[in-house]
């Protein structure tokens, strides 16, 4: 089979560094040691570069998540050109084709379906039709003067980024070998494997709650290395949601920093869906893997019916929750206004609490019913 030509600038480009941080590293440490601070530093600068890629490369311009202000833009163009994964304008083309044609292995430019090797960041070492350079896609992106300053600077900034600010932080605490080791090539080389992880391990590990339509996974474990970018199938389905891990004990610390700016005003607009969409998708999932154990156990018609019937009652149950969820908000908004009658802001909380419990219910009954589908001997019985 023909292979595509090597792409011989990322090839040598990994190949260095990888080769040189195993080496140089530990040898280093091994004979001179390294100190609080420059440890300190790489763990900032590791922390830096990977909010750069999640918050700002990811959530904020490739999906357009939320609104940011200049200065924050600017930041993570600067963090961005730190990690060294391409400019904005790039990077986000090919993430968005990715989540267009998602596992197509003609045009998704990392393709789980290719393998493990081939999406963590063999797309990148041959220049593969799917990964040509196509900006049409990211029109929108090339309106900001921050991110076409990025694209034009580019290599500039890199060596600014990568040699220049390790070398100055080296000069202020006194030992610049040691802090081009940890804060730059260890750095380097951890953060951009950081995040071809998500391309590749949350495509092959976890679990699919929301959607089955690719092979993205939500995996907690990857989450905690990733920023928050491990919740994979959360995020192929709502895609336009700033948070990856939506429970509050979800590790997403891109969400934190982002809802932490909206608090003084830095970030804006933050998009997410609505509880009734991401319910139904799970709701749609579970319905789904529930009829295909009817198809392999031979469930009686019965259980069938009941499962159908109670999936079209739970789903109807959820939307009107959701009308009347949107109502008493919007009630309550009116109210502390005082344009909103006290009786039917009682009346409508009423009708709220009672459609709640209604939801809380029937919930319960379904549980009920998924695990008795999931137990064979139970649901022939």
């Amino acid at each position: 089979m023909h292979k595509p030509p090597i792409n011989w600038v990322n090839m040598i480009l990994f190949s260095t560094t990888g080769v040189l941080a195993i080496i140089l590293v530990p040898l280093y440490g091994a004979y001179y040691g390294y100190d609080w601070f420059e440890w300190g530093m790489f763990i900032l600068l590791m922390g830096y570069c990977g909010l750069s890629i999640t918050a700002g490369y990811h959530r904020l311009w490739s999906h357009k998540a939320y609104q940011a202000h200049p200065l924050v833009r600017a930041v993570f163009a600067l963090g961005g050109a730190c990690a060294l994964q391409n400019d904005v304008l790039t990077w986000a083309s090919d993430h968005r084709r990715h989540h267009t044609y998602v596992d197509d292995n003609e045009r998704d430019p990392y393709s789980a379906q290719k393998g493990l090797w081939f999406s963590h960041m063999g797309w990148m070492l041959r220049n593969y039709a799917s990964g040509k350079e196509d900006l049409s896609n990211v029109k929108d992106l090339q309106k900001d003067p921050i991110l076409v300053w990025q694209r034009r600077h580019y290599l500039a900034l890199v060596l600014t980024m990568n040699i220049g600010l390790p070398m100055l932080l080296g000069l202020l605490h006194g030992d610049v070998i040691a802090s081009l080791l940890l804060a730059g090539l260890l750095r380097l080389v951890l953060s951009q494997h950081v995040t071809y992880l998500i391309n590749s391990a949350a495509h092959a590990w976890g679990k699919q709650p929301y959607s089955t339509a690719s092979s993205a996974r939500d995996n907690g474990l990857l989450a905690f290395f990733t920023y928050g970018e491990g919740y994979h199938n959360f995020h192929h389905t709502f895609q336009w949601d700033y948070r990856n891990g939506i429970k509050w004990w979800h590790w997403d610390p891109t969400k934190w920093t982002i809802l932490a700016l909206s608090w003084i005003g830095m970030t804006q607009k933050l998009r997410r869906c609505s509880i009734a969409s991401i319910e139904s998708a799970k709701l749609e999932v579970q319905y789904l893997r529930a009829s295909k154990n009817c198809d392999r156990f031979g469930v009686p018609e019965i259980w069938r019916r009941r499962l159908e019937d109670d999936y079209n009652e739970l789903i109807q149950t959820l939307q009107t929750w959701n009308r009347y969820r949107q109502s008493w908000y919007t009630a309550k908004s009116m109210h502390l206004q005082e344009r909103f009658e006290h009786l039917d802001a009682v009346r409508l909380r009423d009708a709220y609490r009672e459609m709640h419990f209604r939801l809380k219910r029937q919930r319960r009954r379904w549980q009920l019913l998924m695990h008795s589908l999931r137990n064979p001997n139970l649901a022939t019985a």
